[in-house]
């Protein structure tokens, strides 16, 4: 039951309704019922015992770590690790086993194989589960070093864990910030339900009228590339860049608009990443909370490790002690982004266009930024100047663009055949020569397309100002009411849905 289908409305109306009116002690309880209630309806219902499995584990390991001494530290360390490796063993197994089998077979084949050495396995994948997963053992690590209270009673884990509107595709959440308002009463408030809703709108109006039209375009190209070479390929990226913004954003949007009309305020997980002037300034901006968890989690631990100890104090010694630090760190950063790469997904693709090659990004940034002030000083040229602002958002734009070219290509040779395709073809007449109308968007749907992207961009520049709907909110009631219900039928008359049609799964679903 996909949160775009009118059943699903249905279904969080009645819940809301229900919320509200039971007493307030019994709210909690409601949500977790109304949380297995949504998965059990949302595919085969005997994937839930994935998530009950990991919550049950967390849940012992907890209460192990809370019950051991801090003189046990052998002990407690012991619990973690399990606790780690049982959770992460099914994430591997659910996730990643066939991404090892392609690459041995793979590997096989480039030492003159023949045939498929490993068969490939198939595993039904829960809900949400690199989501929950993460969530979860986020909050073990917290109680094993004591910035988190261990949480007693199992059917609260249980609905931190599998909170129905997180285990679509997130945010993370970190329970010491986020996990007991889960559990608190909560009155009705007009102006939090109703603010709710209005987020969720704006949800519905980036899924639905934006990224599944631009989704018709990039299938096309990418599905048949060979024939749509040079700028069909470069046109398709940058929609593609879009699509997937307005899809996860898009769903991120709904997501916190639902649990804000249940008075459950999740963190944000955008922030208007098409505006940073750097690659790093863009991971700040996008996917938030994976990269908040992955540099809480990974990153630093990896950092303070006894090798990474050793080696920063052999390369102080050997480059000196500003680049010896800095190249230990690049180390450590290539396990960062690997794992952020093989979070998105068992393939290669996703482990260059998600990882690997940001890494690369982030690197030469660091690198190259001492010698470029230096040029633009002797120049002249203005840092902070408008130009080069632009230039600058302009330059981290393509270089996702490159990344997200990986990330939706078939496979890693397909991703470098386009790229080779989109730099070796010069047709940049098809611009205006019509041939644009022939990849799957007629005219009317283009300019559909073209107006709403316009209208994104235009709320997207007055959030670098401050929030939309606080803006919103100040104005007299009239203007309120028209500027909503326009977007509610914006999205209404122009959304994609319907007889005959079925809104696809959001992108990060499958993570």
């Amino acid at each position: 039951m996909g949160i775009t289908s009118f059943y699903f409305l249905c279904f969080f109306a009645a819940m809301l309704i229900v919320y509200y009116s039971i007493p307030k002690k019994l709210q909690w309880g409601f949500l977790l019922v109304c949380s297995v209630a949504y998965y059990l309806m949302s595919g085969n219902g005997l994937l839930i015992l994935y998530p009950i499995v990991s919550v049950s584990v967390c849940y012992l390991g907890i209460r192990l770590l809370g019950k051991l001494s801090s003189e046990k530290e052998k002990e407690r360390k012991g619990v973690l690790i399990m606790t780690i490796l049982v959770n992460i063993g099914i994430l591997v197994v659910l996730k990643y086993v066939n991404f090892g089998i392609y690459t041995v077979n793979g590997i096989a084949s480039l030492l003159g194989g023949s045939g498929t050495l490993l068969e490939e396995v198939d595993f039904l994948a829960p809900l949400g589960a690199s989501f929950y997963t993460f969530s979860l053992l986020g909050y073990v690590v917290d109680v094993y070093y004591g910035i988190a209270a261990p949480q007693q009673n199992y059917g609260k884990l249980a609905l931190y864990g599998m909170y129905f509107p997180v285990m679509i595709s997130g945010p993370i959440l970190k329970y010491r910030e986020h996990g007991e308002q889960f559990f608190a009463p909560h009155f009705f408030d007009y102006r939090q339900v109703t603010r709710g809703l209005q987020r969720m709108v704006w949800g519905f109006f980036k899924k639905l009228v934006i990224a599944e039209r631009l989704g018709t375009l990039v299938s096309t190209v990418y599905g048949q590339y060979p024939d749509y070479p040079g700028a069909y390929i470069w046109i398709a990226t940058i929609c593609y860049a879009f699509q997937l913004y307005t899809d996860f954003s898009g769903c991120m949007d709904i997501v916190l608009g639902m649990s804000e009309s249940l008075g459950i305020i999740l963190p944000e997980n955008f922030r208007t990443p098409f505006f940073a002037e750097s690659v790093a300034e863009y991971w700040r901006r996008w996917h938030i909370t994976l990269g908040v968890w992955m540099k809480d989690y990974v990153f630093y631990p990896v950092l303070r490790s006894r090798f990474f100890t050793k080696l920063n104090r052999s390369w102080k010694e050997r480059f000196g002690k500003k680049r010896g630090k800095q190249y230990a760190t690049f180390a450590a950063m290539f396990i960062l982004w690997l794992t952020v790469g093989i979070w998105h997904g068992g393939d290669w693709k996703f482990v260059i266009g998600s990882g690997l090659l940001h890494w690369f990004y982030l690197v030469m940034e660091e690198l190259l930024a001492p010698p470029c002030a230096r040029l633009m000083s002797c120049l002249h040229v203005n840092g902070k100047g408008r130009v080069i602002h632009v230039v600058r958002v302009l330059r981290t734009f393509f270089l996702v663009c490159v990344g997200d070219l990986f990330f939706r290509a078939s496979s890693v040779g397909d991703a470098f055949a386009m790229l080779r395709e989109a730099v070796t073809t010069w047709n940049v007449s098809v611009l205006w020569d019509g041939s644009l109308l022939q990849l799957g968007l007629d005219g009317v749907e283009m300019a559909i397309t073209a107006v709403s992207l316009l209208l994104l961009y235009g709320v997207s520049l007055r959030q670098q100002k401050g929030s939309v709907r606080d803006a919103i909110a100040a104005k007299p009631l009239p203007v309120r009411w028209i500027l909503w219900y326009a977007l509610l039928f914006y999205v209404i008359l122009l959304g994609c849905y319907g007889p005959g049609y079925s809104a696809s799964e959001f992108i990060y679903q499958g993570f």
